[in-house]
């Protein structure tokens, strides 16, 4: 089974579609909202630790 990557725009539009916010996300994953925003956002490269774990649970890697 190939795993398929989603850019951040498509998770963000995927939320809206859904009707969450992304701080539901977070809070009903136990995340930091503020770290789920960092990494959508790029600020946090999500290489390893939480950020990584974030990004996997969004489908950015």
């Amino acid at each position: 089974m190939k795993h398929v990557t989603r850019t951040p725009q498509q998770i963000r539009a995927d939320f809206v579609k859904r009707g969450i916010t992304i701080t539901d996300w977070a809070r009903q994953r136990g995340y930091p909202r503020n770290k789920v925003y960092q990494v959508l956002g790029g600020q946090c490269k999500a290489k390893w630790g939480q950020g990584h774990e974030i990004a996997v649970a969004l489908g950015l890697k």
